[in-house]
């Protein structure tokens, strides 16, 4: 299974939780069950760790996002920000541009074009600021 693939299907299962709310144990479940998402302990671990730092991602989110409100921001583009986030910050094995890059086109597949250009910004202006932050406390 591919990277891509991986994080396809780890986006499904985020923007699923999203809206359903439900336990993630019971959407692996159901999943597998319908077997129309692949799960793994790769997709597991990138759902697993995204959700345990959702709080702290959401913050981030509601931060960078100058032109809407979280609660206004669709719940596609939500679980796109939130993996693509995870994996900037959280994934030492992706570089940020190819998290970012990732983050697009999973943007571009499921989003229309105009959000494809705002979680582009926001990751970048994240990113940026990020970057600049431990290059000061280096």
């Amino acid at each position: 299974m591919s990277r891509s693939e991986i994080r396809d299907s780890a986006f499904k299962l985020i923007f699923e939780q999203l809206l359903r709310d439900d336990d993630i144990q019971e959407l692996y479940e159901v999943a597998e069950e319908v077997d129309e998402i692949i799960i793994n302990d790769e997709v597991k671990k990138m759902v697993d760790g995204t959700l345990a730092h959702a709080e702290e991602i959401d913050g981030i989110i509601e931060k960078y996002s100058q032109s809407r409100k979280l609660s206004r921001i669709s719940k596609l583009n939500h679980a796109i920000l939130r993996l693509g986030l995870y994996e900037c910050i959280y994934d030492e094995k992706v570089p940020v541009n190819a998290a970012i890059s990732e983050a697009v086109n999973l943007a571009g597949v499921y989003s229309y074009k105009e959000d494809a250009s705002f979680i582009n910004g926001l990751l970048g202006a994240f990113c940026r600021d990020h970057k600049a932050g431990e290059s000061e406390n280096a």
